[in-house]
């Protein structure tokens, strides 16, 4: 893998709120996290992204940060992330930080210097006037509804992207620039590995005109990877993250392949790598609310088209913004077992840097809700009281919001199947499915079969193979529910993946013996069972690049 030095890792994302309560408080914390550290380092996993820690009036569960410089009390203080630094690196897993630079928390003490008009802060964020009594323009956000909001005191209105009480950041002021410099170097002067950027493609707005009209987020042309974008990265790059070898990935939103490629590209000094949405997006007609049903042929043909278009990315299937991948992607009523190991192995054969969320590893599925009152999520409220005022059908809108709220992966981390599920001795911050009573870490540690022994064992495998380390993709097959693709290296070692995504058997790409299966038996027959996926090796010499996508779906 040459001298980058995190291309051969696997990083697993922590939900602080929900990973592990220390203290009985039902809010997950610094100490849980610690507690955790040796079942992480079994895992195999190498390096923790941590969604926010930071202080926060928690209007969007962190990602509203009021100072960059502390520790939310709600998960303990600086000295104890200054342990889980030492503590985790002893374990050689390292600590990527979540980093939120669009926008701050209103309560930020940025924002109200900017907001009584102080002059260094004056310009910290965007204001502007009214036109006529009216909004500065039309733009829609991205939890629905317009993004300004009236402020007295100055008699102006500022820019929200995202929630009112998530004011967006004016990067066309270099004090804004110099502000986040300093922030980031504190954290990598404390010993982080790099850091996840928060929709990092939007920071910059070329202008604040109407824009064309378009149902969701009008005005995304005026910001959405603009020029302007790559300068402040290549500036970030060269003085902050190239010095301390930070790994950046950024979240970024509607990129296309070659967006990603100028973001990563090594040449251009900008970013590691980015998240790219497209294969989330396989599932809804542009935007999650708008959902359609799963295509496992969908899925398949946009996975390799980015696995196509770039040499190496991320690959993911969840997240603290996404549904979970058993109850999407998977069957966890009826094939739980196979579908969540044929997952895990599509997730770790693919090629580039993979990401696991808390509680993938033991088939964690979608939160069991029965009403509102159960729901926390900010976008999800936003959008429900929408959906209210539009008189739309209220048990249609209500399966939209079950099926795609991000509180689907944010219910707490299913430990044991005691009360709490392990995560908390007092009352939880969100509520715990159900199924934690079966679906639980202690549960899965007794069976040599389960899910989290077969993550184990893939990921240690992994960590030996030079196929999947870095090796080239190759598809080979691919027609409705049934895909395969090989990982070759230049010597010409290689494996062969294959998967039938669905509950009907299909006709395997190639028979024999296997590496890993989602079933028991380790060997692939000439039909593929219901969510049966195996990895299976390719003699030297063996050219496996036979048969035709179709691109049928």
């Amino acid at each position: 893998m040459g001298q980058v030095w995190w291309k051969d890792k696997v990083i697993y994302q922590i939900y602080p709120r929900s990973f592990c309560d220390s203290n009985g408080d039902g809010i997950g914390d610094i100490p849980g996290i610690i507690s955790k550290l040796d079942y992480l380092k079994e895992l195999g996993v190498d390096l923790l992204w941590i969604s926010p820690l930071y202080a926060s009036p928690n209007y969007d569960n962190g990602y509203d940060i009021s100072d960059y410089y502390a520790i939310h009390s709600d998960f303990g203080t600086m000295a104890d992330f200054d342990r889980l630094v030492a503590e985790a690196g002893r374990r050689g897993i390292g600590i990527i930080m979540d980093m939120v630079i669009n926008h701050t928390s209103t309560d930020h003490p940025w924002f109200q210097k900017s907001m009584r008009g102080e002059e260094s802060y004056k310009d910290f964020y965007i204001w502007q006037p009214g036109k006529g009594g009216k909004k500065p323009n039309k733009w829609t956000g991205f939890f629905g509804g317009d993004t300004w909001e009236y402020v007295e005191e100055r008699g102006e209105y500022y820019l929200h992207l995202f929630a009112k009480e998530q004011a967006d950041l004016n990067y066309r002021n270099p004090l804004v620039v110099e502000a986040m410099e300093e922030v980031m170097t504190f954290w990598l002067d404390k010993g982080v590995k790099g850091f996840r950027l928060d929709v990092i493609n939007i920071i910059h707005k070329d202008s604040l005109e109407d824009g064309a009209f378009r149902p969701v987020l009008r005005g995304s042309e005026f910001y959405l990877s603009r020029p302007g974008l790559h300068v402040l990265l290549k500036n970030f790059h060269q003085k902050i993250w190239a010095p301390h070898e930070a790994y950046t990935v950024g979240e970024t939103v509607f990129v296309d392949p070659d967006e990603a490629r100028r973001l990563t590209d090594p040449d251009r000094k900008e970013l590691s790598a980015i998240f790219a949405f497209e294969h989330m997006e396989t599932d809804c007609f542009g935007v999650k609310w708008f959902p359609r049903s799963f295509s496992p042929g969908r899925f398949f043909k946009v996975l390799a088209k980015w696995q196509a278009a770039l040499p190496w990315n991320t690959v993911y299937f969840e997240n603290h913004d996404q549904p979970r991948s058993l109850s999407r992607f998977g069957d966890p009523e009826a094939y739980p077992r196979e579908s969540g190991k044929a997952l895990a192995l599509l997730l770790l054969s693919l090629r580039g840097t993979p990401f696991i969320y808390q509680g993938q590893e033991i088939g964690m599925t979608n939160f069991d809700f029965t009403s509102m009152d159960q729901v926390e999520d900010v976008e999800s409220r936003q959008v429900w009281s929408i959906i209210r005022k539009a008189h739309f059908p209220r048990g249609l809108y209500w399966k939209v919001i079950r099926a795609k709220s991000r509180d689907n992966a944010r219910t707490p981390m299913q430990w044991s199947g005691e009360a709490g599920a392990g995560f908390t001795t007092g009352k939880p911050w969100l509520g715990i499915n159900h199924n934690h009573v079966t679906c639980n870490v202690a549960e899965e540690e007794g069976d040599p079969d389960s899910l989290l022994h077969f993550y184990r064992r893939l990921l240690a495998y992994r960590k030996g193979s030079a196929p999947l380390l870095e090796g080239d993709f190759h598809e080979v097959y691919r027609e409705g529910s049934v895909w395969a693709f090989e990982r070759r290296t230049e010597e010409g070692e290689g494996l062969l993946f294959q998967i039938n995504l669905s509950a009907k058997p299909s006709r395997a790409h190639r028979s024999g013996p296997c590496l890993f299966s989602s079933y028991e038996e380790d060997r692939v027959g000439e039909t593929l069972r219901p969510y049966e996926a195996a990895l299976m090796e390719i003699p030297v010499g063996d050219d496996d690049r036979k048969g035709e996508s179709n691109d049928k779906e």
